[in-house]
């Protein structure tokens, strides 16, 4: 079965349709498209051209990939279309919208539906067969080791001097209960972060400040609990697929839409859902099921069409 995505470059929207598309296909066709402007956009080559195999499935996310995926579909005759946003454009078979961007009205149309966060490519079972790997990297004397996660101003809440204050105090106070601290920056975290942050590097502080290979899966691996900054959707997600305790660190906030939609994304994690919780100093372990929603999507996408799903294992290689 050949499963095309197609997406915004963004990797957080790539890591989506790949995520839902390995369920089906271990080895997606992406297609990336990228926005231009002026004389640029005619010297872009096409993005599929008809000698291509056709897909039976594409899996796409971000608005500019719209008008791609509805073209390919009246190409190609594609059995499928499946988009991981609310589309602006109609023709979509089936349409999943993270919850904190549902609206009333959806409730009204048999083709959407709604996920938590978004999808990613990680299960416990992943992360069970690195752990032992990154434990013996960075808890070699079995302490306690807890994964920080940081990201970058975005709308709705700033990387300024109160949240670096925030951070810091945050470190410091894990490191005074024992803990092993290893922080992670995003492609989002500007100078003034990686300086801030730089400062707290010790023996029990550990920090990937986007020099040398990025550790992200290696931290992720050997955490007994997480930390993440609220900027992020992904991050909280991802973490959630360990099973381990995810703390969620609460920042400066910038008024508006944009906040009142992450801040009810956290509310419904921590309060509905209740599978993160608030930091508030300590990090206590708590018992939660693993949301995998890449694996739901694909069982909704497999009663639909009847399409043939591919090992489980096969689906989270990386």
């Amino acid at each position: 079965m050949t499963v095309w995505t197609i997406s915004e470059p963004k990797i957080g929207t790539l890591s989506q349709c790949v995520a839902v598309a390995r369920h089906f296909d271990p080895h997606p066709i992406e297609k990336v498209v990228v926005p231009r402007r002026g004389l640029r956009r005619l010297f872009d080559p096409p993005l599929y051209t008809r000698s291509e195999t056709a897909p039976s499935l594409i899996v796409s996310c971000g608005f500019r990939a719209e008008k791609r995926v509805v073209k390919a579909k009246e190409m190609f005759r594609v059995p499928m279309i499946v988009h991981l946003q609310p589309p602006v454009i109609p023709g979509y078979d089936l349409s999943f919208v993270s919850r904190h961007d549902w609206k009333p009205d959806f409730d009204r149309r048999p083709s959407y539906h709604p996920m938590i966060g978004v999808p990613h490519r990680f299960t416990e079972t992943f992360w069970e067969t690195r752990r032992q790997s990154a434990r013996e990297t960075y808890s070699a004397d079995n302490a306690r080791v807890v994964t920080v996660l940081l990201g970058g101003s975005n709308g709705a809440y700033a990387y300024d001097d109160n949240t670096h204050a925030t951070i810091k105090r945050a470190v410091e106070s894990l490191v005074g209960g024992g803990w092993k601290v290893l922080i992670s920056v995003s492609r989002r975290s500007s100078a003034d972060t990686l300086n801030a942050i730089g400062v707290l590097r010790s023996p029990q502080v550990e920090i990937w400040d986007r020099v040398g290979p990025n550790p992200y899966l290696e931290y992720m691996g050997a955490a007994d609990a997480f930390l993440i900054a609220k900027d992020s959707v992904t991050m909280p997600c991802e973490a959630l697929s360990t099973g381990k305790p995810v703390y969620i660190l609460d920042i400066t906030r910038i008024p508006g839409d944009r906040l009142a939609k992450f801040e009810w994304y956290h509310s419904d994690l921590q309060s509905t859902l209740s599978l993160t919780r608030p930091f508030e100093g300590t990090l206590t372990p708590y018992d939660y099921q693993s949301p995998d929603e890449a694996l739901r999507i694909s069982k909704i996408i497999e009663q639909t069409r009847g399409f043939q799903p591919v090992a489980a294992e096969t689906a989270v290689a990386r």
